[in-house]
């Protein structure tokens, strides 16, 4: 069994298609020719040279490379690993079919292969760093094998997706395959989720998610640790927190993504407080059942995952008290942005 990585798009925007459709596809855009006549990586090199009008010859190398990937050197019953950029999750398949090329799909969904996705929204909280860090290829497609990672995350599958401690963990951050750049972004929000995990677990979630909004100018009031009676936090605008929107929040840290019974509370509890709003805040993320209900819910409730937690932190850090900052220091950093390796 080999294990390949496969991204959905740069932004996710093609992720809820792979998993309905239970497929991966070759998501380079206008690629109308059949892989099955060309007859070698080589071959496919030429083509993309001439059909993009290519002046990079590494582009041309690292596009061909992945698709090749993709249509050929995948087999069946290799596993593929899927990011969310939706959430922090990742998503498991198996192959089980051959290329298949197909016109009549439109552009960028001509190429695919069937998939099996065995595993859906697995926390990446629960995966040592050097497997994330593989993870963090800045490619559409490449194999991922540094540091016994098919074996290893084999064996979680195995453990109801938990790490088998009974071997050493492998610290040593070893270069990715093909070669090629990190994800940046991804590795960073690793880094800082594993921190904000180990400091704010349980009660201590609720106490971070409160300075957040404060930071965005809420009043609030946090139920003391123990029953909260369907609410965590009340937030509302204004000085003594007597202006609108009034906002009924729930925090849950559970090491599962949360179902729809949550989010029926939730609402029941806003109408219980006469909130306007409400906000769920699941670190782990949301099942499906929840997610599908975003567009009807869109007016009365907001959904924070922990890539939402983050970001907020991102966006009020200024404002966060000093005890906060000090146990998530941050320090803001600029580069370039090159989005060259992905189709």
């Amino acid at each position: 069994m080999s294990l390949w990585l496969c991204r959905a798009g740069r932004q996710g925007e093609y992720e809820s298609k792979f998993l309905t459709d239970k497929r991966i596809y070759l998501t380079w855009d206008q690629l109308d020719i059949d892989l099955n006549d060309v007859d070698s990586q080589d071959n496919l090199y030429e083509i993309l040279i001439e059909k993009y009008d290519l002046d990079k010859k590494n582009t041309a190398i690292n596009w061909a490379s992945q698709i090749w990937a993709g249509a050929f050197k995948m087999k069946i019953g290799d596993w593929v690993i899927l990011p969310s950029k939706l959430n922090r999750t990742l998503h498991f398949g198996k192959i089980v079919g051959n290329y298949v090329y197909d016109k009549s799909q439109g552009s960028p969904y001509y190429h695919y292969r069937a998939v099996d996705w065995f595993a859906q929204d697995i926390p990446r909280d629960r995966f040592d760093q050097d497997i994330l860090y593989s993870l963090g290829a800045a490619m559409t497609i490449c194999r991922i094998h540094r540091n016994n990672a098919e074996a290893r995350i084999k064996s979680m599958a195995e453990n109801n997706w938990y790490v088998v401690r009974s071997r050493p963990v492998v610290e040593q951050m070893e270069e990715v395959d093909e070669e090629t750049a990190i994800d940046l972004e991804e590795y960073i929000a690793d880094q800082i989720s594993e921190r904000i995990i180990q400091r704010f677990k349980g009660y201590r979630m609720e106490e971070l998610i409160n300075e957040i909004l404060k930071a965005k100018g809420f009043t609030t009031f946090k139920s003391p640790e123990g029953p909260d009676y369907g609410v965590d936090i009340l937030a509302s605008s204004g000085m003594l927190g007597f202006g609108s929107p009034k906002i009924c929040v729930q925090v849950k840290t559970e090491a599962n993504p949360i179902g729809r019974p949550v989010l029926d509370q939730l609402i029941g509890t806003m109408s219980n407080y006469n909130a306007d709003y409400g906000l769920l805040v699941s670190w782990s993320g949301f099942k499906s059942s929840v997610t599908s209900e975003i567009s009807k819910q869109f007016f009365k409730v907001r959904l924070w995952s922990s890539k939402d937690i983050i970001q907020e932190i991102f966006n009020n850090y200024e404002k966060l008290s000093d005890e906060i900052k000090a146990e998530i220091p941050l320090k803001r950093v600029w580069m370039l942005s090159l989005e060259e390796q992905e189709g």
